[in-house]
């Protein structure tokens, strides 16, 4: 039996249909593979740099352990001196190499890139801040202490200061304060010391950065 002439023509105009559709739905394929590998790399980016900035903000600890151990060193050095009345203590005096300021500059920031501002160090403290080595994680910190009070070179009885709760020794009794050492409008009441901020900025891998600050007095 032969074909009729009209149909031979229609499977020949026919042909490669087939390979069309099937060759669109094989690049819509690849797109979808290209789209879900892409939104697979991003989150692991994503979380990656979550790990990173959660290790510099942990890193962050050791700045604020190590301003503690030099204010504890310098309270220990310098026991015999009075804060409240003598301007010369290391307290009430700023020491740049130290990363240590007697008094709070809200026009110098801490994090802007240009401007007036604190330059941090990665190592030592020739610029406004102290460095520690790098860690474990290859993270790096900086510190810079801040005296919570309006003007440096002035005992905490000269200047306004924002002042801790009363303090307390190890029998959790207040430890008063003699007021008489103290006069004026600046003396803080009985057990009560001036704030100091603690800021720590890490640097790590990826260009991570990180600031945390810590409360001290």
């Amino acid at each position: 039996m032969k074909s009729s002439p009209v149909l031979s023509s229609s499977r020949r105009q026919q042909r490669g249909v087939a390979l069309f559709f099937a060759l669109i739905s094989l690049v819509a394929i690849m797109l979808a593979a290209v789209v879900l590998v892409r939104s697979v790399d991003t989150s692991t980016m994503i979380s990656g740099n979550l790990a990173f900035q959660q290790a510099a903000t942990s890193s962050a600890d050791a700045g604020a352990e190590a301003a503690i151990t030099y204010l504890t060193g310098i309270e220990a050095a310098n026991g015999a001196m009075n804060v409240l009345t003598n301007s010369a203590h290391p307290f009430n005096q700023d020491n740049a190499a130290a990363g240590y300021y007697a008094s709070l500059d809200p026009a110098k920031s801490l994090t802007a890139s240009s401007g007036t501002r604190f330059t941090w160090t990665t190592s030592g403290g020739s610029k406004d801040s102290v460095g520690l080595a790098e860690d474990t994680s290859s993270n790096t910190v900086s510190y810079v202490i801040q005296r919570m009070c309006r003007d440096s070179a002035k005992a905490v009885s000269e200047t306004f200061c924002l002042f801790s709760g009363a303090a307390l020794d190890n029998n959790k009794q207040n430890i008063p304060l003699p007021q008489e050492i103290c006069k004026g409008p600046g003396c803080p009441v009985a057990g009560q010391t001036p704030m100091l901020r603690i800021t720590s900025k890490v640097t790590g891998p990826k260009n991570t950065t990180s600031y945390v600050q810590t409360f001290v007095y």
